[in-house]
C-alpha cells in the first residue's frame, strides 16, 4: 500500500483551487487536508496541518483583499509565504505553481530552497512531480529545466546578494566526501559553466571534467548537472 502524502492547495483563483484539487483527490494516495487563497493562508495552513507538500500559487496577494494590509511590494504573496515557512522550518516540502516563467521568481525561489516550481498547465505531470518532491527530490518543470543554465548563469550575477551560508559549504562538502577539487567544480556547474568553460578555468581537460562530474553525482546520488546546481545552491538535497 502507497503512502498517503497530504497535500495544502493555496491560490487566489477558486477555479484553479477546484481544479487542482479534483485531479489530485483523483489519486489514491493523495489527500487535501486544506485549502487557502492568499500567502497568509498558506503560512497558517502549513503550521496547522504539516502537509507532506504545500502547492502554492505565487502570484497572489499575501493577505486577502479585506485585511486591508498590501504584503511585500517586491515580492509576491507565495513567495512570501515560501520563504516565512521555510525559515521556521527548512525541511517543508514546497512547490510553487505558476503560469509565468518570471527569471527572477525561479531564481528567488531556488535560492530560498524550495522543493519545486512547476508550470500550472502542466497537469500530465503534477501528480508524479508531487510524489517526487514529498520523496525529497526537487522538482522542475520541463520549461523551466531546460531555462535552468542560463537562469544559473544570470544566477553568478546576483550570488553577490545571497547569504554565503544558503550555498554548500566546503566544510559540507567534504563532509560528504567531495575533494577540494569537486567541490570547486560544483560551485562552477552552479554559476552555469559548461564543461569547456569549466575545463578553462581549471585548468584541465573536458574529459577530466566529465569525469569529475560523475564522480560527483555518484557521491551526491544525483541525476545530472541540473540537480547538482540546485543542491549546491541550496546548500542540500
Amino acid at each position: 500500500m502507497k503512502k498517503e502524502i497530504r497535500l495544502v492547495i493555496v491560490d487566489d483563483d477558486p477555479f484553479i483551487t477546484l481544479a487542482l484539487q479534483t485531479i489530485l483527490q483523483g489519486e489514491n494516495d493523495f489527500r487535501v487536508c486544506a485549502t487557502g487563497s492568499c500567502g497568509r493562508e498558506a503560512a497558517q495552513l502549513y503550521v496547522a496541518h504539516q502537509p507532506d507538500v504545500l502547492l502554492s500559487d505565487i502570484r497572489m496577494p499575501y493577505e486577502k483583499e479585506a485585511d486591508n494590509k498590501p504584503g511585500s511590494p517586491d515580492i509576491p504573496g507565495g513567495l512570501e509565504a515560501a520563504e516565512e515557512i521555510l525559515k521556521r522550518d527548512p525541511s517543508a516540502c514546497i512547490l510553487l505553481l505558476t503560469t509565468f516563467l518570471d527569471d527572477a521568481y525561479i531564481i528567488r525561489a531556488l535560492r530560498m530552497g524550495v522543493s519545486g516550481y512547476l508550470l500550472k498547465q502542466d497537469y500530465s505531470n503534477l501528480a508524479t512531480a508531487i510524489r517526487a518532491a514529498a520523496g525529497g527530490q526537487s522538482v522542475f518543470g520541463q520549461e523551466i529545466t531546460a531555462k535552468m543554465p542560463g537562469l544559473l548563469a544570470q544566477g553568478e550575477a546576483q550570488s553577490r546578494t545571497v547569504e554565503p551560508s544558503q550555498a554548500l559549504s566546503a566544510e559540507a562538502a567534504a563532509q560528504l566526501g567531495l575533494t577540494e577539487r569537486e567541490y570547486d567544480l560544483c560551485a562552477l556547474v552552479a554559476d552555469g559553466l559548461s564543461n569547456k568553460e569549466i575545463a578553462d578555468r581549471l585548468f584541465l581537460s573536458e574529459g577530466t571534467v566529465r569525469n569529475y562530474l560523475t564522480s560527483v553525482l555518484g557521491k551526491l546520488q544525483l541525476r545530472d548537472r541540473t540537480q547538482l546546481a540546485v543542491f549546491y545552491l541550496k546548500g542540500k538535497a
